[in-house]
């Protein structure tokens, strides 16, 4: 079954201190103390669930970001609220050396972005509420999966921004990795500091 934006509906509305700033990165092959390894993270206690994820992120301050990690499959999820390491290029392509890495990001202010890479070399990038605007080395491999998963594209502005929700649908749809209500709720994450300023 096809995925789409409408299947990422939940997120903005189950989820609204986590939707107000977030970057969500899915990584292949690279378990969660390799991945902040390779951010040169600090550990920190796991945490359950993702409000209290939200809760100590914040409490963290300005000069460092958590990041919260959990497995699902051969994959990683990395959830930074209020953050931006997963889209950064000075971040995530030397971190994603030797892997796939895709992540997006929103924040309060309208920012919006969502990077693929691979092996250290960015594939695409481009900002969820502007699709028609692409860069990178392959900006329209996933242009067709764009326009299935509900990207809008063109001049006139959609009745209702479904931005966010695309690119959750696009991440699903390039990892098969399906996130669910449930899945942030309940789980255990792994999770670490990084150093930002």
């Amino acid at each position: 079954m096809t995925v789409t934006a409408a299947d990422y509906l939940w997120f903005e509305d189950r989820f609204p201190d986590l939707a107000e700033a977030y970057c969500f990165t899915l990584v292949n092959d690279l378990a969660p103390s390799e991945l902040l390894q390779r951010l040169k993270g600090q550990e920190h206690p796991a945490l359950s669930g993702v409000t209290a994820v939200v809760e100590a992120a914040y409490d963290l301050g300005d000069t460092q970001q958590l990041v919260a990690m959990a497995g699902l499959g051969s994959w990683t999820l990395m959830i930074e609220p209020n953050g931006y390491l997963g889209v950064s290029e000075e971040w995530a392509l030397p971190a994603s050396a030797g892997t796939t890495w895709i992540s997006h990001f929103c924040n309060v202010n309208g920012l919006d972005s969502f990077l693929w890479a691979e092996d250290a070399a960015m594939r695409l990038a481009f900002e969820p509420m502007f699709p028609d605007s692409r860069w990178g080395n392959t900006p329209d491999d996933q242009l067709e999966r764009m326009h299935r998963v509900g990207f809008h594209f063109g001049a006139d502005e959609p009745e209702i921004d479904q931005s966010v929700a695309a690119a959750f649908a696009l991440a699903d749809a390039m990892t098969e990795v399906r996130l669910t209500p449930g899945f942030l709720e309940t789980t255990t994450f792994t999770c670490g500091s990084v150093k930002i300023r």
